[in-house]
């Protein structure tokens, strides 16, 4: 067995609609078709890929493992850093935008309405 790729990220949620919003405006998915689960959510998907999975919850205190556990961060390979950075400063997203030269890339970092932190990768020679 091989691993080829990540697949999608799967956050939960109390704020489905703004997260939903954000992922839109903010980082330019779209929501799209998600099987028929028991639960409410969202798919977000990039181009034809679904990349985040958005899970409605209630807000009830967690229990066991999940009242401690945190994703740290995900992030996206993407292209077009200047018209990314555009999109930012229209929506009021704050952000911090990181040169990293070693590898040549542009990191973006941003919080969605949750507080997860993504962070947006770009090639710095685009």
């Amino acid at each position: 067995m091989q691993i080829f790729k990540l697949d999608h990220v799967n956050i939960r949620t109390t704020q489905l609609a703004n997260m939903v919003a954000w992922y839109v405006d903010v980082l330019g998915l779209r929501s799209g078709a998600r099987p028929n689960f028991p639960f409410g959510g969202a798919w977000m998907y990039a181009g034809d890929m679904v990349v985040v999975h958005l899970v409605e919850i209630d807000g009830a205190p967690a229990v066991g493992s999940e009242t401690s556990l945190k994703l740290e961060h995900f992030a996206f390979t993407a292209s077009d850093a200047a018209g990314f950075e555009a999109r930012l400063t229209a929506t009021d997203t704050q952000f911090r935008k990181v040169v990293i030269d070693e590898i040549k890339t542009i990191a973006f970092n941003v919080w969605d309405p949750d507080g997860n932190h993504i962070h947006v990768d770009f090639p710095t020679d685009e």
